[in-house]
């Protein structure tokens, strides 16, 4: 054989052996391809749940893949964000992060903060509402408060963890009331969806939380929503007064929620995900759901939502401070 051939002949042969290697190699996987977990920090039935199964539902259709909606309860809230700021860096474990991730740490219960999560986005932000029974004495705010006042410590109050969003807004309504933040003594729970049902038995006189995730209860006669801790009223309840109106108080707090994953999701998992959660928001279905429980839609893009998660953290930090709820 001539050397030129030869030397022909061995470049077609690595040539077409690289071929073959390359055709056995297995392609890169494209995320996603495998099922997605997203944990609720917070228990069945409340807020939290409803909007992370919907946002489960609708992102299991963009993306092709099983969504899986996981309740990890426990430890005032740690135990659920723990799992997703520690989850795997792949985008295959995300999680629905609230308020309280700015509150947490400040009463001592975790070192965890906004910082160890890449937000995906901001969907909602509600105020919260003072519900009562149905057949409580009160039918004010004006009245409920006066009763606080008159026997400290008689009248208990629940919708979350020691020092979550709900706790301080109570403390904060009767500090700003001039009355001890403490005269309404806080029994700590899961979420609302327990403490509501707690209330109707019996077992408790006030429950914060937002009107949204009462309005069932409302509706079926058994409880009452004296008022909405916010500067207007909500659109899906226009006939509840702002506490402002109620009982002359400016007092104003509500709870957030963001689809989120650990800190450190890479920019191929992003890229998939953020625009998948933009469609879900932007989607009939999601909007209807959202109105249909007064559920308020309020997004933020990755970079606005980090910000707003920082800021926040900063100033509820003042306000509990300011109330004596952070150590």
């Amino acid at each position: 054989m001539q050397k030129s051939s030869y030397f022909k002949a061995l470049t077609l042969g690595v040539l077409a052996a690289g071929a073959v290697v390359a055709a056995a190699a297995p392609a890169a996987a494209k995320y996603p391809d495998r099922p997605i977990s997203i944990i609720v920090p917070w228990g069945a039935g409340g807020g939290t749940d409803a909007t992370g199964r919907i946002i489960g539902t609708l992102l299991q259709k963009e993306l092709g893949v099983p969504v899986n909606v996981i309740n990890r309860t426990g430890g005032q809230g740690v135990i659920g964000h723990q799992a997703i700021a520690t989850g795997d860096k792949e985008g295959y474990t995300l999680g629905t992060v609230t308020v309280e991730i700015g509150m947490m740490h400040w009463v001592g219960l975790t070192e965890l903060g906004p910082k160890d999560y890449t937000p995906i986005g901001l969907y909602n932000a509600d105020p919260a509402g003072v519900q009562v029974r149905a057949d409580s004495p009160w039918n004010s705010v004006s009245d409920m408060l006066k009763d606080i006042k008159a026997n400290p410590g008689k009248h208990k109050s629940s919708g979350t963890s020691q020092g979550g969003i709900w706790h301080l807004a109570v403390a904060g309504m009767l500090k700003t009331a001039g009355i001890d933040p403490n005269a309404s003594p806080w029994v700590p729970a899961q979420g609302a969806a327990p403490s509501l049902k707690e209330l109707v038995a019996g077992g408790l006189d006030i429950v914060t939380c937002s009107p949204t995730e009462a309005g069932p209860l409302r509706d079926a006669g058994k409880v009452k929503i004296l008022a909405v801790m916010d500067t207007s009223r909500m659109k899906a309840f226009p006939e509840v007064p702002t506490l402002q109106e109620a009982a002359g108080i400016n007092w104003s707090m509500g709870a957030w929620r963001v689809l989120a994953g650990p800190a450190g999701l890479p920019k191929e998992v992003t890229d998939v995900l953020v625009p998948a959660f933009k469609k879900v928001i932007d989607s009939k279905e999601f909007v209807d759901f959202m109105n249909q429980r007064g559920f308020p839609i309020v997004y933020k893009d990755p970079a606005a939502t980090a910000k707003f998660m920082a800021d926040a953290d900063k100033n509820l930090g003042e306000i509990m401070k300011a109330v004596g709820i952070a150590k």
